[in-house]
């Protein structure tokens, strides 16, 4: 199977110029064909969406969440992604406001870097309804800005939804920090700790390469006693866990959107041998590669 996984590149039709978009639920669903809602995909750009009336599933990393009112969902450049549907895959009959912007527009704040610059991070929040209002009414006035003429002061009302924007990247990190969903972490101020970020980092740039935990911890200066207790206060997940995870992660990406041989797989994500790949993703999804690859294309 070859691109199960569609590519999508952020485009604005509207406003070819902005690097952000402000649309409802209805106008995705009148955008995108009924298809699309039943097919991974992904995306370069952050995709922040809360949803107002409507109860469906939401797969983010071949991890499915529940979507009812009051859902905040964060999916960022990268992640696979198979937006709100139904049990048999018709999209799911929601009213909400869906922000997509490119990690370049928001204003730079340090408290909003793990949410715009981190791959990884809390996707999924069950806002409670004093949040859920807070956040409908930042919403609401981010459209009012939007929708302003594009002739009307255009660069003031750029910065204006720059500015907004990151005043709801704001509020989002400051949301509770925990999260029991699988594969998902802890960002915000709890996970906030320099070893834990160098790891993360590093990680992403070397999980083909690098599966050992020692040798992370060697290459950052850090113990792995140290290591493992900042990765652990971030996630709940030791560093070895959140290495396998990495690794099982790109695994399948690569078998959901590739026609790659499972042996070319497993030598392009640093196994010795394809067996040895086969046992560790059997192992950390359940699946066989080929098993996952073959349920994938359903």
């Amino acid at each position: 199977m070859v691109d199960a996984i569609e590519q999508r590149c952020f485009r604005n039709p509207s406003r070819p110029g902005l690097r952000m978009e402000v649309l409802s639920y209805a106008q995705l669903r009148r955008r995108v064909p009924q298809p699309g809602f039943t097919r991974l995909h992904a995306l370069d750009f952050h995709h922040l969406t809360l949803i107002d009336r409507g109860e469906s599933t939401t797969t983010i990393d071949f991890v499915d969440h529940p979507c009812q009112p009051g859902t905040l969902l964060h999916v960022r450049p990268g992640q696979v992604q198979r937006l709100p549907h139904t049990a048999d895959g018709e999209p799911g009959d929601h009213d909400g406001t869906l922000i997509l912007f490119t990690p370049d527009f928001p204003a730079r704040q340090p408290a909003t870097t793990p949410l715009t610059d981190a791959p990884f991070g809390r996707v999924h929040w069950q806002l409670t309804p004093a949040d859920h209002t807070l956040f409908r009414r930042a919403l609401a006035d981010l459209t009012d800005a939007y929708t302003l003429p594009p002739d009307h002061a255009p660069d003031t009302v750029r910065e204006l939804l720059r500015h907004q924007l990151t005043a709801i990247l704001l509020r989002v990190a400051l949301l509770p920090a925990a999260d029991n969903s699988p594969g998902g972490g802890r960002e915000g101020p709890v996970a906030e700790n320099e070893p834990y970020r160098l790891f993360r980092h590093e990680l992403e740039r070397s999980f083909a390469v690098r599966h050992q935990a020692q040798d992370y911890a060697t290459g950052l200066g850090y113990s792995l006693k140290t290591l493992n207790r900042a990765c652990t206060r971030a996630t709940g997940r030791s560093a070895k866990q959140l290495i396998d995870d990495r690794i099982a992660l790109e695994a399948k990406r690569l078998l959901a959107h590739t026609g790659l041989p499972v042996a070319a797989i497993s030598h392009r994500l640093g196994f010795t041998e394809p067996t040895n790949f086969s046992k560790f993703f059997t192992r950390a999804s359940g699946q066989t590669p080929g098993a996952f690859r073959e349920a994938q294309a359903i």
